[in-house]
């Protein structure tokens, strides 16, 4: 439910703003967009840590069962929004946060459950099927938002009304607590310095794929530069705090794990690499590839959903065998072989035209599913497998900081390079192209030297570029009345070319990414499943489970159920 509300308003925009009376594309409403874009995304990556230390320390299916509540009750707000205009926006977009807020204590908590539940031999099991429901419904996101704010945006918030009424009270009355518990002081210099310099640095990044005065981009713009600066600056004081307080937010002493360090490295760097493809992929359909073979405008976001469908198939298919054979033949072989898929239909993107065949296309989503899911629940056991036993829950959301707030940065790094690709041959291609339509050349000068950025927030939006850029009295004044400009081979044509060169930076620098990440799950050594045990707690420094019950520390149960056999409580 989580990841599906991550994706679905991804395809749900248009229909959200036009029921709210806003256009997101005029300059003073870009940051609604770019709000209700990443705003659920920045909020998840910077609690998760949080949360999953106060899952260690008041219990994780309280944390997570709170979670299922928040997230229940911010989804039943949004649906029933009856505010217009900026108002509406606002609502929308706090809603959304406090929804990250419930998704944060959702993800932080899941893995450290399921690693409490299940024996080492069975976690990739486990893992595989928790990953295949966040990703699957990363992917069924796209398709509901599609066919559900055609009929009514508020449906998009709705559908998750009654899922979220079920899991929670399903979560209140099955799940229980076999984890460890661990009372200690809060590390308050530790969340606030952790809290300000990630969402200053995410801010800054989402931010700087904005226009800046006569720049394309916003990485020039002063407050960018200070928020991204000022970010990073915060995080190392961060890291110097946590290696002095007694107990801290991050258990640096964790990374001395090596499975847990190689392993939270290759996922971070593997997030980095595949984090901004859904977007890339989306944009390549939406702008181009869907219009030239018939489909308007308006009907793209649905149909580019239901054609990225293989990229689901292959990671249903390939993570929860994955997940199972690890268990038996260790993590490594398929960390590595599924990276190492993965940058090969990154390759293949890179060699077919933008005007593909399908089917050549489908194959090429098929086996990047299927390298994302080899890859996928493996890292995630492993992570998890080096862990002791009353640390589960902050190496977890530590896990799934990496991820998150690399997928935010992948996102803003994808567009930048899209948007650096298309500036070197965009304008003088549009120039030329609106003149030979019969545009006065100085509406056409004007028109190229616009950003790129808004072209492709056009496209993904599922706009008429074409149409939102000239508007209706340029395009009354063209000897067809603007039919051929706006129709659906004018612009697709026009921006394939520097919309290649756009998309071979993006993959070249996600191929650098994985290649980095598959040689840091080769060094994360064989994987296979063991228990941690006392001397991996000594081993890092962090007390072991059962080292006494002092300061609050509720006694450790040696039990059955969560070592040794498939039994969970």
């Amino acid at each position: 439910m989580a990841t599906v509300n991550g994706s679905i308003v991804l395809i749900a925009l248009p229909e959200i703003f036009r029921g709210i009376g806003i256009n997101p594309l005029s300059p003073g409403n870009t940051s609604y967009l770019l709000w209700m874009m990443m705003g659920f995304l920045v909020v998840t990556a910077v609690l998760v840590v949080t949360f999953g230390r106060l899952g260690d320390m008041y219990g994780r299916v309280r944390m997570y069962n709170m979670g299922f509540a928040i997230f229940t009750v911010a989804s039943i707000l949004l649906a029933v929004t009856w505010m217009h205009g900026t108002a509406a926006a606002l609502w929308l977009i706090g809603w959304r946060i406090v929804q990250g807020v419930g998704g944060a204590f959702l993800f932080a908590n899941s893995t450290a459950i399921l690693t409490d539940a299940f024996p080492a031999r069975q976690r990739g099991m486990a893992q595989g099927i928790n990953v295949v429901a966040g990703i699957s419904g990363t992917f069924l996101g796209l398709l509901l938002g599609g066919l559900l704010a055609p009929i009514s945006w508020h449906c998009v918030f709705l559908v998750s009304v009654p899922f979220g009424v079920l899991g929670t009270f399903w979560a209140y009355t099955s799940l229980q607590d076999s984890g460890v518990r661990r009372r200690t002081a809060m590390d308050w210099w530790g969340n606030i310095t952790f809290a300000v310099g990630l969402i200053a640095l995410l801010v800054g990044i989402t931010y700087g794929i904005q226009p800046y005065g006569g720049h394309t981009m916003g990485w020039t713009n002063p407050w960018v530069l200070a928020a991204v600066i000022g970010g990073v600056v915060m995080l190392v004081v961060f890291t110097i705090i946590e290696s002095k307080v007694i107990e801290p937010l991050f258990h640096l002493r964790l990374f001395r794990i090596r499975s847990f360090s190689a392993g939270n490295v290759a996922n971070l760097l593997a997030s980095l690499g595949r984090g901004g493809l859904q977007f890339v992929l989306l944009i390549w359909l939406q702008g181009i590839w869907l219009p030239q073979h018939g489909y308007s405008f308006t009907d793209t976001p649905l149909w580019a959903g239901i054609y990225l469908v293989p990229l689901t198939i292959g990671f249903l298919v390939a993570a929860p065998i994955a997940g199972v054979l690890s268990d038996r033949f260790g993590a490594r072989m398929f960390t590595v072989s599924g990276l190492a898929i993965v940058i090969v239909s990154f390759v293949l993107f890179m060699s077919i035209p933008v005007n593909f065949s399908y089917p050549v296309f489908a194959l090429i989503l098929l086996v990047n599913g299927v390298g994302t899911g080899l890859f996928s629940s493996p890292n995630r056991a492993d992570v998890m497998n080096g862990l002791p036993a009353n640390t589960r829950g902050a190496g977890a959301g530590m896990a799934a900081t990496f991820q998150n707030a690399a997928f935010v940065l992948s996102i803003g790094l994808s567009f930048t390079l899209i948007v650096i690709g298309l500036s070197h041959s965009l304008p003088s291609t549009m120039f030329n192209g609106l003149v030979d339509q019969g545009v006065p050349a100085s509406t056409a000068q004007t028109v190229s030297a616009l950003p790129p950025i808004g072209v492709l927030f056009s496209a993904f939006l599922g706009y008429n570029p074409m149409e939102q850029i000239l508007g209706p009295q340029t395009l009354s004044a063209l000897p067809d009345s603007g039919a051929y400009v706006t129709g659906r081979a004018f612009f697709p044509n026009l921006i394939s070319g520097p919309f290649s060169d756009g998309l071979v930076a993006a993959f070249v620098f996600s191929i650098t990414m994985l290649l980095i990440a598959l040689v840091a799950s080769f060094l994360a050594g064989p994987g296979r499943g063991a228990e941690p045990g006392l001397g991996d707690a000594e081993a890092v420094g962090v007390p072991p489970e059962d080292s006494g019950v002092g300061a609050g520390m509720i006694p450790a149960r040696r039990s059955e159920d969560t070592t040794t056999s498939g039994h969970f409580r």
